[in-house]
């Protein structure tokens, strides 16, 4: 089905594997689209509660754009890139009602770094190395690198690995909070499998209502208290929060795939 994707089911958690190790699983238009329809599939889909996305083979994740698709566009070209690339991609994954848990194998520079910021969680083996090179290009990042970095790093901090082009190790980007943990490579998709089955235990209906309610924080024009208590509100009439309540007043575990 996906000339660059492998994916697997493994019961409530989808596992999606960008395939381009001979390219280091760079990103090109190719990519960005099957990604976009794989985990738009994964978002429709009951049988998906949380997705798991890394890169093939033990280098890299994802080790950036393919520089030699747009090397000679214009600039109107260069900003439909950009664009297109946010719709499709990376906006579209911030937004899903199904959390991304990114696990970062080796090189995520570049569209590779932002694909894992733009994920939910991220996870990182201690062989990874994360940056943004693009300066060294004569270009910066376009697909929400400098808007993402910011926010999870600091302003300084962001500046510093873009202005610089410079990349930085696992322990250093788990000190500044742009991954969530740190863990050997042989551990990490053991790691992510644990991460994923804690969220799955959760109701996925309230997961999806803090999702929306998180990212209102970074939307212009929106309050995101309001977003909050709207989607608190809306929680109370799912079947979730029934089961969730009845469960806890029956001393029991909550059963939230009924």
């Amino acid at each position: 089905m996906y000339n660059n994707l492998l994916i697997e089911q493994k019961e409530l958690v989808q596992w999606i594997t960008i395939n381009r190790p001979s390219q280091l699983n760079a990103l090109n238009k190719e990519t960005i689209e099957e990604l976009h329809q794989a985990l738009k599939l994964a978002n429709e889909d009951v049988r998906t509660r949380v997705v798991v996305l890394t890169g093939a083979g033990e280098k890299s994740f994802v080790a950036g754009a393919d520089i030699k698709e747009f090397a000679n566009f214009t600039i109107a070209e260069g900003g439909k890139l950009a664009q297109n690339g946010q719709n499709l991609l990376f906006d579209f994954i911030e937004n899903m009602q199904k959390p991304v848990i990114a696990a970062v194998n080796g090189f995520a520079l570049g569209g590779g770094l932002e694909l894992a910021m733009a994920s939910h969680i991220r996870i990182a083996s201690s062989n990874a190395r994360m940056g943004l090179p693009e300066v060294s290009l004569g270009v910066i990042p376009g697909y929400g690198g400098t808007q993402r970095l910011t926010q999870l790093v600091g302003k300084g901090k962001a500046n510093e690995m873009i202005f610089t082009a410079g990349m930085i190790k696992a322990d250093e980007a788990m000190a500044w909070g742009l991954v969530n943990a740190v863990v050997e490579p042989q551990d990490l998709m053991q790691k992510a499998e644990e991460m994923a089955l804690k969220i799955v235990a959760n109701s996925g209906t309230a997961i999806a209502s803090a999702i929306t309610s998180v990212n209102a924080l970074n939307q212009d024009g929106i309050n995101g208290f309001e977003v909050e208590i709207e989607q608190f509100g809306l929680c109370f009439g799912t079947k979730d929060f029934k089961e969730g309540t009845t469960a806890f007043l029956e001393k029991r575990k909550p059963n939230f795939n009924l």
